[in-house]
């Protein structure tokens, strides 16, 4: 039965507690540890709930860590007593203060550093098809929405205009059981929105809303809800509305759910109707940054809307939009990425295609490799790559991988030239630090570790802490892992229907003071979750030495359509049950952010053996490293950056890396070796030195290992670090490189389109030949001894002003090729019949070598984003 009439029904608060409210609707309490003790403690062991909840329960857990569902579950007597509770009024007003305080300042690190030089109405838009702020916004799947939440805070904590757009999910991702045999089960587990904190967006006469696009069954309706993330708003699509037929109500149903088609809808609502929500809403970015190609369709409505509002052609319009994008790709192997087949493109894009003014054939080469290949699908991560002039990888083995993968968009270049650079990621260290921890960083650092996390030297103040200060809050925190996991397994048996006897022993798994390794993440089969149970008599004598015992604990999902990565769930769940590692080995179901936060701030050994080079980046490992929990892991992602950039900058180790950094053809083997060397890390050199202790009865080598790893890798791999770079190198160039090509109807976009036009249609005609030296010409040349070398370039119809034309040299390889190249500009000196000379001057070789050089000719503009333009680079002939 539908009902005649909706309303929502909200906690009645007494006046003296409205300001809960405002803490409650601002995402900010999701790193604010104030405001978190003070919701808690409203709905602590003294507390009760409506609901007929025993006395004693924690009704912050119970709620899911939802503030609005906390307030509406707390027994209204509790919140009267509350209001009249000085201590509580004054713990309240804090944190209220901490929060108008932290909005109202004008001292950002944007508005101090980039303020006055960046380009007036400056504005960036994120758009992500998951976002991980808090635990009771189910959005999020794994490390892409992890990573995403962090980004806007990092973004509100250093005042970067920015906003964020994602889809609003009925299921968001599933909730996850194992049965009896240890398989995975999924749940969904429905967002009930009127008890999350978000408001829904309303026009001036009080309607919701709405953003519509054209699907082939008819007009698709989306409405808009906002989460505020500190002061960065986040805005979110949702087209569960009457407006809507069922089919179309489910594509915001479930995260990554449902097949290509209903991939499409979602990619389509996110991109498209994203771009028409910002406008709606009346904001007008200057920059566009799509997370992963999930959003790239977002290109062609800002093309499609230049077009239409500055009367320009298809091609002046991509000039000026091009300019306006950011492109990150997360995915390191080529099958993780989205592709659609042409018929699927053309029952969406078909009439949407002849308003951009091109043919669909055309269309379809903007996400192939090869555009004329009709066998080729249309590939998201292409038409981003070949729309956005700003593109990156997310770490530094991640962009070596990521330009060797797309290479073939940019045949004519050198791979290590292919333009995707590199941000690595970081994570949001307010997030993901304890309570603990964080008081000790207060104590010894000040609050300026929250706002300059990069800041080295602030870092190495830690040097002051006590050995016995720092290992009494660590144990702390693994204590309260084990009390979490027993609880939660506790919980799992129950659920599950185990007997009593099971059921009790779940308060004795675990020992709260052995060495504790954590383990959780995505069950990809590429991460290898089982790795550390290749050989299970080895594992069993280690970690079962009654002197040096060490436990497992391990969560993580797998994709419900993944069936080996449910094989390694079900694994670890047979190992569990082992009687050799009963109380040893544990799973923890449901993983999620609560599950991360106790995991990375009380193991003692974060354990990560990725199949290099497999992982893009890797978070988790990052968050663990802020509490002090020392990483294990393969060279891989952003662990090879860190381990091979600051390995050599302090005496004391501040972590472990699993195998060597070599290619494996054989996978098998590869494993193989890789497990040899974990278990010999574990047994050598991990257990020892966690067991070894003093008099005091303190590993001080371990302690002096986490003091290390938290002042080397910390001031690093943080997003405040990431977004600075962002800002600086990506968000920046590219605001001020669209705000010029759209100024004035778009006359220097108009320019460069038809430059482009001119350059790509005579550069058939573009020659290059390596002409005599002026200097030295014998095959051996001496160190520091200077090369002229000079090259003729036929133009082709093309002036001198339109290319660079570069020396491009470098040590030879074994191959005969170039391996480490480099190119420098070369100078006219002259005209030679119908060729230009060009000449390099001063080019010296300081090392001994075999080198080697050549010469080639690009397009040049003042308006380029790049320094490349597709399809025009030529090389001197070989054969001259």
């Amino acid at each position: 039965m539908k009902p005649i009439r909706t309303f929502t029904v909200v906690p009645a608060l007494p006046p003296a507690l409205e300001p809960l409210r405002e803490l409650a609707y601002n995402l900010r309490w999701a790193w604010d540890h104030d405001a978190i003790a003070l919701f808690r403690w409203l709905g602590g062991p003294h507390g009760g709930d409506r609901r007929g909840a025993r006395s004693g329960t924690d009704l912050w857990e119970e709620t899911g860590r939802n503030p609005i569902r906390l307030l509406a579950a707390v027994d209204q007597s509790r919140l009267e007593a509350a209001a009249g509770d000085e201590t509580f009024l004054a713990r309240q007003e804090r944190a209220v203060h901490g929060l108008r305080d932290y909005l109202g300042r004008d001292d950002t690190w944007f508005a101090q550093l980039h303020g006055v030089d960046a380009p007036s109405g400056t504005l960036m838009a994120y758009f992500s098809a998951e976002f991980g702020v808090a635990d009771c916004l189910s959005i999020f799947a794994g490390g892409l929405g992890m990573l995403a939440g962090d980004h806007l805070k990092s973004a509100s904590d250093l005042g970067i205009p920015l906003v964020g757009v994602g889809l609003l999910y009925q299921q968001g991702y599933f909730q996850q059981r194992l049965n009896e045999v240890g398989w995975q089960q999924e749940h969904p587990a429905d967002n009930d929105l009127h008890t999350l904190p978000l408001t829904l967006e309303r026009g001036a006469d009080g309607e919701p809303i709405g953003v519509e696009l054209g699907f082939p069954e008819g007009p698709l309706v989306a409405q808009v809800w906002r989460a505020q993330v500190g002061r960065v708003p986040l805005f979110m699509l949702d087209a569960n509305v009457s407006a809507n037929s069922p089919e179309q109500r489910r594509v915001t149903h479930h995260l990554y759910g449902g097949d290509d088609e209903m991939r499409i809808r979602q990619e389509l609502l996110l991109g498209i109707g994203g771009f028409r929500a910002l406008e709606t809403l009346g904001y007008r970015p200057t920059v566009y940054h799509m997370n992963e190609g999930h959003s790239a369709f977002l290109g062609l409505e800002l093309i499609r809307r230049l077009m239409d509002r500055e009367a320009a052609s298809f091609a002046e319009a991509r000039e000026a939009a091009s300019a306006a994008l950011v492109f990150t790709t997360h995915t390191p192997v080529e099958a993780g990425h989205d592709y659609f087949v042409p018929q699927l493109l053309e029952r969406y894009f078909a009439v949407y295609v002849r308003a951009l003014g091109i043919e669909f054939r055309d269309f379809l080469g903007l996400g192939r490799v090869r555009p004329h290949d009709d066998n080729e699908r249309f590939c998201m991560t292409v038409l981003a790559l070949k729309l956005a002039a700003h593109c990156n990888a997310v770490s530094r083995l991640h962009g070596e991988v990521t330009r060797a993968m797309w290479r073939g968009l940019w045949p004519q270049l050198p791979e290590a030239e292919v333009p995707i650079g590199h941000v690595t990621n970081g994570v949001h260290l307010a997030s993901w630090t304890s309570r603990q921890i964080s008081g000790l960083y207060d104590h010894y650092l000040g609050t300026s570790w929250r706002e300059q996390p990069g800041d080295e030297q602030l870092w190495r103040r830690l040097d002051e802490v006590a050995p016995e200060e720092l290992w009494r809050l660590h144990e702390l925190r693994r204590h309260k892992l084990v009390d979490f996991v027993r609880r939660r397994v506790r919980a799992q048996l129950e659920q599950r229907g185990a007997s009593s006897s099971e059921v009790a022993d779940a308060a004795n798994v675990l020992d709260p003071d052995a060495l504790t390794i954590g383990f959780a993440r995505r069950f990809a089969t590429y991460k290898r979750a089982a790795l550390i149970a290749s050989d299970p008599d080895r594992l069993a004598r280690i970690m079962g030495d009654p002197h040096r015992p060490v436990q497992l604990i391990v969560a993580g999902k797998a994709h419900p359509r993944d069936d080996a990565g449910k094989e390694l769930i079900r694994r670890i769940a047979e190992l569990s049950r082992d009687d050799r590692f009963r109380g040893r080995v544990v799973f923890v179901e449901d993983y999620g952010m609560a599950v991360a936060r106790y995991l990375v701030a009380g193991a003692d050994v974060w354990l990560n053996n990725p199949v290099r080079p497999r992982e893009a980046s890797g978070t988790s490992g990052m968050k663990a490293a802020a509490n002090g929990v020392l990483h294990l892991s393969t060279l891989d992602g952003w662990w090879d950056e860190a381990w091979h950039d600051l390995a050599a900058d302090f005496g004391v180790p501040f972590g472990w890396a699993i195998g060597r950094a070599d290619a494996f053809d054989d996978p098998v083997r590869h494993d193989h070796v890789d497990a040899q060397s974990l278990y010999d890390l574990l047994e050598h050199d991990v257990v020892p030195t966690f067991y070894e202790r003093g008099e005091d009865g303190l590993p001080r080598s371990w302690i002096a290992r986490m003091l290390a790893s938290i002042t080397l890798l910390t001031p690093c791999f943080n997003t405040h670090r990431m977004l600075r770079e962002y800002t600086e190198t990506l968000y920046l160039p590219a605001s001020r490189s669209a705000t010029a090509l759209t100024a004035d109807g778009l006359a220097r976009a108009r320019t460069l389109a038809a430059w482009r036009g001119r350059v790509t249609d005579g550069w058939m005609k573009v020659r290059c030949e390596v002409e005599a030296e002026d200097g030295p010409t014998q095959a051996e040349v001496r160190v520091g001894e200077q090369l002229r070398p000079r090259a003729r370039v036929q133009l082709g119809g093309l002036s001198a002003d339109d290319v660079v034309v570069e020396l491009y040299i470098g040590r030879v390889g074994p191959d005969g090729e170039i391996a480490d190249g480099h190119a420098l500009p070369m100078q006219v000196i002259g005209e030679d019949g119908d060729g230009v000379l060009f000449e390099a001057v001063d080019v010296q070789t300081r090392a001994s070598g075999q080198y080697g050089y050549t010469v080639r000719v690009r397009p040049r503009h003042r308006d380029l984003p790049g320094r490349f333009v597709a399809g025009c680079m030529t090389w001197a002939n070989e054969d001259v």
